[in-house]
């Protein structure tokens, strides 16, 4: 049985390393990068708190070793379902079943000039780009006489208060509350500013109350400027334009406000259904096809009963999922009957800063902040990492920060090799 994956996040990984445990399936991940990297912590590269390597693996390093699981860097093209075979940019795969485990992309709700001017906070090559622009513009700063000027560089306004936005705003602010005051002392005193915006009226909304209150006390004593019920709607000429008609310049804009599905040709449109997800039945089928699935963010469930209105775009889906297909494909390769996903809620957690966090678990309902919290967000992100390696790494540097309140991974790093040349390698 030749099973083809499209995408190596939590739920294409946990559904390929399943599969390669029976010699019945000859398994092919497909992705566009040839690593596989933690999401949740690319905030934390963004800011230079990790190396890119402690959150990032290689595929062909992880599937080494099994013989049935291989690996294709390539991006796809369209699906020509009628030949049961998909068209990537470099070449063709056939396959039995095709899997769509591609994620999301971010959404910009149509917004051009903030899709060209904000830094968004979804890739790898996301948190490396803004890594950069946040210690040029710091450098800029010390040489700029211009007040105005230098606070426009220092001002950080970051769109979406959901884990990510929480996260990222009170990581710079711990940093400039500390790091900035230690090695840029000619900034001290210049006006360096982070505003957090959200549409809704509370932090992290999908989280307890409890949480939310917690979380706006945390990051207000931290110097974070919140702004709730307030939409971002323009960003240009170092300015940023909110629903309410407030402006306020900066030249930083960090979006991690929504994410939305991604359009494959070959696939009808009837397929999708909100936020360009693939609807999909109880055992993650899409709509109208008879042997394409597709799990994770990039699916769409309403069969499940705990969850009508479709599953929480989170990690923990992602993993259940593809380990729910990979044993219903055992299933079907046996000709018995399919087991329906249910999605087993783990809880929800948030960081917000050095020994601040908030955890939220479901039965029962328990609610956790300050340090105990902290402890176990450090816990669970460090063994949900893919392997020892990135553990003790992550585990080395957090353990550095911790203590030195500090670390040495601020530098400015630019690849100088063109596209032209790589392709002319």
């Amino acid at each position: 049985m030749k099973i083809v994956i499209v995408g190596g996040g939590f739920a294409g990984v946990n559904l390929a390393l399943d599969l390669a445990k029976s010699s019945k399936f000859e398994v092919t991940l497909v992705d566009k990068n040839n690593y596989n990297f933690f999401p949740p912590l690319i905030y934390q590269v963004a800011t230079a708190f990790l190396e890119p390597s402690s959150i990032s693996y290689p595929f062909r390093k992880l599937f080494s070793g099994k013989e049935n699981l291989h690996f294709r860097l390539g991006e796809l093209v369209r699906v020509i379902p009628g030949e049961n075979k998909i068209v990537l940019d470099n070449g063709e795969v056939d396959y039995d079943f095709l899997v769509f485990a591609t994620g999301a992309e971010t959404n910009f709700f149509g917004m051009e000039n903030v899709k060209r001017n904000a830094t968004p906070m979804k890739t790898l090559e996301d948190a490396i780009g803004m890594r950069n622009k946040m210690l040029m513009q710091m450098e800029k700063a010390t040489l700029t006489e211009d007040p105005a000027e230098v606070k426009k560089l220092l001002t950080v306004v970051i769109a979406g208060g959901g884990p990510t936005g929480v996260e990222i705003s009170g990581m710079f602010a711990e940093m400039r509350n500390g790091i900035l005051r230690k090695e840029y002392p000619e900034l001290a005193g210049k006006g360096s500013e982070i505003y957090l915006v959200d549409g809704g009226d509370a932090l992290l909304s999908p989280m307890s109350v409890k949480s939310q209150k917690d979380t706006y006390e945390a990051l207000r004593k931290l110097g974070v400027k919140i702004k709730l019920n307030t939409h971002v709607v323009d960003f240009v000429d170092d300015k940023v334009f909110f629903s309410e008609g407030e402006t306020i310049e900066s030249k930083t804009l960090i979006w991690a406000a929504g994410v939305t599905g991604k359009i494959f040709e070959g696939i009808p449109a009837e397929a999708y259904g909100r936020g360009r997800r693939l609807i999909v039945d109880a055992y993650n089928k899409v709509t109208g096809a008879y042997n394409i699935y597709a799990i994770g963010d990039a699916s769409l469930q309403t069969t499940d009963p705990n969850f009508p209105n479709g599953h929480p775009q989170v990690a923990q889906v992602a993993i259940q999922q593809g380990k729910n297909l990979a044993r219903n494909f055992e299933l079907i390769s046996e000709h018995l009957p399919l087991k329906p996903f249910g999605y087993h809620d783990k809880g929800s957690m948030a960081i917000i800063g050095r020994a601040k966090a908030v955890v939220d678990l479901p039965s029962p309902k328990l609610h956790f902040k300050g340090i105990i919290a902290w402890l176990a967000w450090l816990f669970i992100h460090l063994i949900s990492l893919i392997n020892h390696r990135n553990r003790m790494k992550t585990l080395y540097n957090w353990m550095i920060a911790y203590f030195t309140k500090d670390q040495s991974l601020r530098m400015i790093i630019k690849p100088s090799v063109t596209q032209e040349k790589v392709e002319s390698v």
